[in-house]
């Protein structure tokens, strides 16, 4: 019966290219990178004019950017997933070992009261990025390794939360904490997907949020951005200025939109315009239509990937499904967190859009991330037709 209603799956909620690779996965990807590539050299026009540069730069740099994701995820594409299963361990290790050389003095790059960088010539590295996607590959080849550990004794649980503990320090220190937040979401979600105990899971579910709420509260900086979210007009033109230009922006695209470049808000009045809050430009100028869109369109995103994750575990390839699933709900988080911040939901975090948002490190790790859903696609695609001729 669960061959048939596979087979029914992929014959008729699937559509693979003649490589086996997801054409939907695909398509939605490139329609969120090329909008994002519109917004990035709409909203960064004047602040490379008014820095010297070239109108476009922001544009190229965002360009190449991309360029580059798609040429290692080209490669990545082609690696059998069970090579990062068995180097999991080594991408962590190297994730945490890049976290703290960053503290280190005269090796981090410093940017707006943050050390989140290692400088390397002209470009930077931002080690929190492909810490991210290391976090996901050890959790998922944890999961398949300890599953029943992970399902009935504590040690099972409290093992990875113990690691991801260290991550969070780290990020911390530099100080990076919403990183620390998505990091810390993703991994307890991947927990609670590989059957951690509801009680066990809960409890420290909350102690989790406890410890991040504590910190948030204690840090000065922090506790002033929880107080202007809760009421950006009440300092409009100091600590909620960014809140309330964005706000302003959403007003301004009504339903439709000012018309693609049309933004006053993207003139120096809302900051951190072509990375942080792209998302309130294209509210202003393409409107509520534009921002639907856009909010269906990662919703798709994150459903496929789940999908196509389902369809690894229905397989049996658990550390495939479970890899879906980490950067279903990685992207997932980052998207809802950036989105929330824009419309005013949550309060500010330095957090990019996925695929959209001006950043080369993020836009580099996402599409390396998306390049092992595919090839998740493929294995599971390869696997189900092996099995199904067997039965034949």
């Amino acid at each position: 019966m669960s061959q048939a209603i596979l087979h029914h799956q992929l014959a008729h909620r699937t559509r693979y290219d003649d490589g086996g690779y997801d054409v939907w996965l695909i398509g939605v990807a490139t329609v969120l990178a090329a909008l994002g590539l519109v917004m990035v050299a709409s909203a960064s026009i004047p602040l490379a004019h008014k820095s010297g540069y070239l109108e476009l730069y922001y544009f190229w740099r965002q360009l190449a950017a991309v360029l580059l994701g798609v040429g290692c995820g080209f490669i990545i594409v082609h690696l059998p997933l069970s090579v990062f299963d068995r180097i999991s361990t080594f991408l962590l290790l190297t994730g945490i070992v890049l976290l703290a050389i960053i503290l280190i003095p005269g090796v981090g790059h410093e940017v707006n009261g943050s050390m989140r960088w290692i400088a390397l010539g002209p470009v930077s590295l931002q080690a929190s990025e492909p810490t991210k996607l290391a976090v996901i590959i050890y959790t998922s080849s944890y999961l398949v390794r300890h599953q029943v550990q992970v399902q009935t004794e504590f040690s099972g649980f409290i093992k990875p939360v113990g690691i991801l503990t260290i991550i969070a320090a780290l990020l911390l220190l530099e100080p990076d904490f919403g990183a620390a937040v998505v990091i810390f979401a993703t991994t307890l979600g991947m927990l609670f997907l590989g059957r951690v105990p509801l009680l066990r899971f809960c409890a420290w579910g909350l102690a989790a949020l406890a410890m991040l709420a504590s910190i948030a509260m204690i840090a000065p900086y922090r506790m002033q951005r929880l107080m202007t979210f809760m009421d950006p007009w009440s300092d409009p033109y100091d600590s909620g200025f960014q809140l309330t230009q964005a706000l302003i922006a959403f007003g301004r695209g009504e339903w439709f939109g000012v018309g693609l470049g049309n933004s006053i808000q993207k003139l120096f009045y809302l900051p951190e315009v072509h990375t942080d809050f792209v998302f309130a430009v294209l509210a202003e100028e393409l409107g509520m239509i534009g921002t639907l869109l856009v909010i269906s369109l990662f919703l798709f995103l994150i459903w496929r990937i789940f999908f196509i994750g389902r369809l690894a575990q229905q397989c049996g390839q658990n550390f495939a499904a479970y890899l879906c699933y980490g950067i279903g709900l990685l992207i997932g988080i980052e998207a809802f967190i950036n989105i929330g911040v824009n419309m005013g939901l949550l309060p500010t975090k330095g957090l990019t859009l996925p695929l959209m948002s001006y950043g080369s490190n993020n836009m580099v790790i996402v599409c390396i991330m998306l390049a092992m859903v595919l090839r998740v696609a493929k294995e599971s695609h390869v696997a189900f037709m092996g099995g199904h001729k067997k039965h034949e």
